[in-house]
């Protein structure tokens, strides 16, 4: 498991981050959202070492993180790091390297890889050659070709097409399943509702939610969303219930407690036919406009 704890880090007068805590499980996506600026990358790069803190600390399985347990980790930052004029498989070999790999060992990987993303007959192209999707295929193999312990991905989908992402997301998966935490930040909110199994929301610097999707999600008051064949304006005089829209057959509202939610459907029930009665479950987009306001 990877920690981040109470971690704070300044840039003159201007505070980046301010006492950030959170953790990312193994073998379980944690996705990272924020507006711009909030502090995503400036938290990730302290994670691998391109930032010391001002305070506070990263810890790895329990003890402060070191630098041979970042070699370990796979990283892809916000500004990429590969060479446009350089063969694709060229630099997934010297990636590999970098992480200890012997030259062989990760052009077989390299390969692997490429073959992978059915980018084999590429492999001796530069990347500047590669559509931005593809070149973002590239810069994801680059941080699993060492099978990384922990991948920390800035934008890893950026430019990728819904089938691509479907096609990252099988990989990255093959990851979790054998105990790698994986933290990945996203302005996609409905990607990482989809993918994740935590989230982390970041506004100016500081942590104001975390916790599961599903924690997320159904936080604050839960509505109900009645239909019937009938007219539902008889819901305004019930005690205990808020109507929040009103649509003749057509109906969301708030319960005060279970009981008066059973007492609402026989009412409903007995006045007609019910075609649908229960909770509605908002998106995590409109669970994320409610905190950063």
């Amino acid at each position: 498991m990877l920690e981040v704890l109470e971690v704070t880090r300044r840039f003159g007068d201007l505070t980046a981050l301010d006492r950030v805590s959170f953790t990312v499980p193994a073998g379980q996506f944690t996705g990272f959202v924020g507006g711009n600026g909030a502090g995503k990358t400036t938290a990730m790069r302290i994670i691998m070492g391109v930032l010391a803190p001002t305070s506070g600390e990263v810890r790895w399985d329990g003890a402060p993180i070191t630098a041979a347990d970042r070699a370990q980790f796979g990283y892809l930052p916000e500004e990429r790091g590969l060479y446009p004029k350089q063969p694709i498989l060229s630099q997934l070999v010297y990636l590999g390297e970098l992480h200890g790999m012997g030259a062989r060992e990760a052009r077989q990987a390299g390969e692997r890889l490429l073959a992978r993303f059915n980018l084999a007959d590429r492999a001796k192209d530069k990347l500047e050659k590669l559509s931005l999707g593809n070149q973002q295929r590239v810069q994801i193999a680059g941080a699993v070709i060492a099978g990384p312990k922990a991948l920390i991905l800035d934008e890893p989908f950026s430019g990728l097409d819904p089938d691509a992402v479907d096609e990252m997301f099988g990989l990255l998966t093959e990851f979790t399943t054998r105990g790698v935490p994986v933290l990945f930040s996203s302005h996609q909110l409905e990607l990482v509702e989809r993918l994740c199994d935590n989230i982390v929301i970041l506004r100016k610097g500081e942590v104001i939610a975390a916790g599961s999707v599903e924690e997320l999600r159904t936080s604050g008051p839960t509505h109900h969303r009645i239909v019937t064949d009938n007219d539902l304006g008889w819901l305004q005089t019930q005690p205990g219930v808020q109507v929040v829209d009103l649509d003749g057959p057509t109906a969301q509202v708030a319960f005060s407690d279970t009981a008066t939610a059973q007492r609402v459907l026989a009412e409903a029930l007995a006045r007609g036919p019910v075609h649908s009665f229960g909770p509605i479950v908002r998106p995590l987009s409109e669970y994320y406009r409610e905190v950063v306001r």
